[in-house]
């Protein structure tokens, strides 16, 4: 199991054997059927259901091109009625004790464990990740799904007693209703199971929308819920893609929404949110970066930039993108090449980096490796693909970068690492708070005084010093900042529980004079 300790360690991670699908899927699989591809089912009320809607997207093996299975879109009616059931199970759920409700926690967390593997193996064929990068996708989720199991003690209330005279004030949080998670397609087992345990364990129910790219992981984590014995309609997913979403959002039965993925979806979700006075929660684009001082142990800062740049194929909204070298580390970048040279393209556990999730995502970071050049920038190393079918990119490395650039104006969500030399720290930081985008930044220094400079003035909401993808332990939660997170509550930890809750306040006064009019002796006479 991959923890997030041993996230920050390394960046690149290999890959699995057979490739898993839930039974009726192995069964079409089995009987080689090309012309007709099973359809990806929505989970309602605790049971599969078949969507009347119209097949939208092809899901496919993004390192053969294979096609896999159909995706429907879930027809406005079909979204009627999901709400109805999970509006119908939250009068239910959210009077149950606790404990009974973190007991279905408990039995989650056990069965994703169990089937992690299979959950893993079907991450590999549908996203192209390789092995253990999706093995760390579903033990990441895991953690959540443990420090879920322990939210009877952190939805703490606040009493005082004698606020006035024989008055008495107390504040509890209660659950939401129904709630939606759209999740995107780079973390197909993590971010659903940031969502599922977090709003439900409190009380809420929930709809789930997974990528209409890579919707295997969330159809196995549904079966988890199956075996589990979830009341029915607690947990839901239904697939689609936009459309499906925008009914979702406009349903009234839909009291808040988490979202995580692009920038313009984000900003669509959160305004649409906002518009019916529901909270929302969305984690968008990213431009990360790492500042890499001449004092920097050389050979950990360039590994830590291989890592953070290259594995997961860049397709992380952590992943560091941009490489800022102060002064004489400018000169190290022939060694980051080197380094970078070493890794092996392919989907087998020696693998360190898979294909992109689509031929459109292929065709758009290509796009942009050749603007870099076209507007002044130097393609210092950009490794062969040896493959003839794929969605595949080679790592890529671009020295010369400047601000101006498409290459660093965009998110490039690919293996792509640009190169940014500066004279000092301080032209760093500007060059880094000027950027629109704040989910992490890390630095690379020998220096007490240049990292306390570094994290004082950064305005970033995750800081790494001497690693490269800083992503907060599930108690301190997700805290991207600017254009990367709006919504005032991150994802995980205290907050996330805070998001899927609202505070009610009750203020009391007795009067103790009442007692002298209550008779308590037995028997009465008048």
């Amino acid at each position: 199991m991959v923890s997030w300790v041993d996230m920050w360690k390394r960046a690149t991670v290999p890959t699995l054997g057979r490739i898993y699908y839930p039974k009726r899927l192995v069964e079409t699989f089995a009987k080689k059927e090309t012309t007709k591809l099973p359809v990806v089912h929505n989970f309602v009320g605790g049971k599969f259901v078949a969507s009347q809607g119209p097949i939208i997207q092809t899901v496919t093996n993004p390192a053969t091109g294979e096609s896999l299975q159909s995706v429907p879109s879930t027809t406005k009616q079909e979204v009627d009625h999901v709400v109805q059931v999970a509006q119908e199970a939250f009068e239910s759920w959210s009077k149950m004790p606790m404990g009974r409700r973190l007991n279905y926690i408990f039995q989650l967390r056990e069965g994703v464990r169990k089937r992690s593997a299979e959950i893993a193996q079907v991450i590999t064929r549908e996203l192209g990740k390789t092995p253990a990068d999706a093995q760390g996708d579903v033990a990441r989720g895991l953690e959540i799904v443990e420090y879920s199991c322990g939210a009877a003690g952190k939805l703490e209330g606040m009493f005082q007693k004698n606020v006035a005279t024989n008055v008495d004030m107390m504040q509890m949080r209660e659950p939401l209703g129904v709630c939606l998670g759209v999740c995107p397609f780079n973390f197909p087992a993590m971010i659903p199971l940031w969502m599922l345990p977090m709003s439900t364990v409190v009380g809420n129910t929930i709809v789930l929308k997974p990528s209409e790219l890579v919707p295997g992981a969330v159809e196995l984590i549904a079966q988890v819920v199956d075996e589990a014995k979830f009341p029915p309609g607690v947990f839901n997913v239904v697939q689609g893609g936009k459309e499906t979403v925008d009914h979702l959002l406009e349903h009234p039965g839909i009291k808040a929404v988490s979202f995580v993925g692009s920038t313009p979806v984000g900003r669509h979700i959160y305004r649409k949110a906002s518009e019916r006075g529901i909270r929302a929660q969305c984690n968008m684009g990213a431009k990360n970066h790492a500042v890499i001082m001449p004092d920097a142990a050389k050979d950990t800062a360039l590994n830590a930039l291989v890592g953070a740049a290259f594995g997961a194929s860049g397709q992380r909204c952590m992943a560091i993108s941009v490489a800022v070298f102060v002064g004489e580390a400018g000169n190290w970048i022939p060694e980051l090449v080197k380094k970078t040279q070493t890794l092996v393209l392919g989907t087998t556990e020696k693998s360190d980096l898979g294909p992109l999730v689509t031929e459109k995502a292929k065709q758009r970071v290509e796009k942009l490796i050749q603007s870099a050049e076209s507007q002044g920038a130097k393609i210092e190393y950009r490794a062969s693909v040896p493959f003839s079918s794929g969605n595949w990119v080679g790592p890529t490395i671009i020295s010369q970068v400047q601000p101006h650039m498409d290459v660093y104006q965009q998110e490039i969500f690919g293996p792509v690492l640009s190169c940014i030399r500066v004279d000092t720290l301080e032209d760093a930081i500007q060059l880094i708070n000027q950027n629109p985008y704040g989910n992490g930044t890390s630095i690379f220094t020998q220096s007490g005084v240049a990292a306390r400079m570094f994290q004082s003035n950064i305005q970033v909401g995750q800081v790494g010093i001497n690693l490269p993808i800083p992503v907060p332990a599930p108690p301190f939660g997700f805290t991207g900042s600017k254009d990367s997170m709006w919504g005032d509550l991150p994802f995980y930890g205290s907050t996330g529980f805070e998001f899927y809750t609202r505070p009610k306040t009750v203020i009391t006064r007795w009067d103790e004079k009442v007692l002298d009019a209550i008779h308590t002796s037995m028997p009465l006479h008048r």
